[in-house]
């Protein structure tokens, strides 16, 4: 079993995306149906959306633990649901100085961004960084999560309580999400 968070830690989970892309609006949409659930109180959930750069700026203020929820293109079928562990030791070098461009905000540019915002400031990043992503079927433009995308909001938010009141894994894992027919 894994231990449970300790009681001083703070943890951010930001639903990341853009509802105007299709599948892209993951993150969005499980962000907001986990923000209805009565959460431990040392956790926050953000509808951070395309505002990656005020994202990295909020961990200034000093999480433990950062949940990144996001469409996650990795070849699997859609609605496959997979939870990746960040190596937080991983430094940036400065040619790795993300653009500052809000509209492709990635997963990765923020967390190079972070480092780089926290190497100037003295700040810490989080120790602990997982991306609970969905295997998008379409990020076209359009409103509107795509059917196997759509079924996998509840089970990415009943996977993301468990990580929240569980602890999260010391190893990356995947679970797939079982599609209504």
């Amino acid at each position: 079993m894994n231990p449970s968070p300790h009681p001083g830690t703070r943890t951010l989970v930001a639903g990341i995306g853009n509802i105007f892309l299709g599948d892209d609006g993951f993150g969005v949409e499980t962000a907001r149906r986990l923000a209805e659930h009565d959460l431990p109180g040392h956790v926050e959930v953000v509808d951070i959306g395309v505002r990656g750069v005020h994202l990295a700026y909020q961990l200034l203020d000093g999480y433990d633990t950062l949940v990144l929820v996001d469409a996650t293109a990795r070849g699997e079928a859609p609605g496959t649901l997979y939870v990746i562990e960040h190596d937080v030791g991983a430094g940036n070098s400065p040619s790795d100085t993300p653009a500052l461009d809000g509209h492709r905000m990635t997963p990765d540019t923020l967390l190079a961004l972070l480092g780089v915002l926290c190497a100037g400031t003295g700040a810490e990043p989080p120790r602990r960084i997982l991306v609970v992503g969905c295997e998008p079927a379409s990020v076209d433009e359009r409103i509107g999560l795509s059917t196997p995308v759509s079924d996998a909001v509840p089970e990415a938010v009943r996977l993301i309580d468990d990580l929240l009141r569980d602890g999260v894994p010391s190893m990356a894992q995947t679970h797939t999400a079982e599609a209504s027919t």
